[in-house]
């Protein structure tokens, strides 16, 4: 009987070693080291400017996008806002998402603030000059582009729908994919918040 429990107990062991493990199994693409770290220089919803040192210690996710968009966009947003408001309280406020409207033409301080505020209280709107948007969109390899105005004046924005996931010190750890469920972006958004308190 003592040796069963000793087989037993060595057992329970092994199995909890392979559970709690130093290996950390992400949901996301893990991007460690294959980014730059988060630097911006752009205009806050409210008008003022901001920097990524202004979110310092936060886990921040940065979206590009823009308000008409009719259907990425919204998606994006009300998903990161499920996956932000499903994680334990006390680590809701370590996260902060970070919307960056690649059309300043339309989209207003004002008119971008309204939107953000709509998905989650959390959420940044973030926009510049086209030239400085242009510059961050390449610091993290990817691009948008404006389709040809319709007789309204009307025009879709082709963008990117990844999520980037940078730490509180700044650095990239996650790609967030658009196949990944609310539940899928919970679990990693939680973990890394819980790592930066460790």
């Amino acid at each position: 009987m003592n040796r069963f429990k000793m087989t037993l107990a060595a057992g329970l062991t092994l199995l909890l070693a392979g559970c709690f493990g130093s290996e950390q199994s992400w949901n996301a693409k893990e991007i460690d080291g294959l980014m730059p770290e988060l630097a911006f220089t752009l205009t806050r919803s409210d008008g003022e400017t901001v920097t990524a040192d202004n979110y310092q210690g936060q886990v921040r996710l940065l979206f590009f996008g823009f308000t008409n968009c009719p259907d990425v966009c919204p998606t994006t947003m009300a998903r990161l806002s499920q996956a932000i408001k499903a994680m334990p309280d006390e680590l809701q406020d370590e996260v902060t998402p970070l919307f960056v409207s690649v059309d300043p033409q339309r989209d207003t301080p004002e008119k971008l603030g309204d939107y953000v505020s709509f998905f989650n209280d959390r959420t940044v709107g973030l926009t510049g000059d086209e030239a400085a948007l242009r510059d961050l969109a390449k610091r993290y390899r990817t691009t948008f582009g404006y389709d040809e105005p319709d007789d309204r004046g009307n025009y879709n924005v082709s963008h990117s729908s990844a999520v980037y996931v940078f730490d509180g010190q700044g650095e990239a750890r996650l790609l967030l994919r658009p196949d990944l469920s609310a539940e899928q972006i919970t679990q990693d958004l939680t973990q890394l918040a819980r790592d930066q308190r460790s």
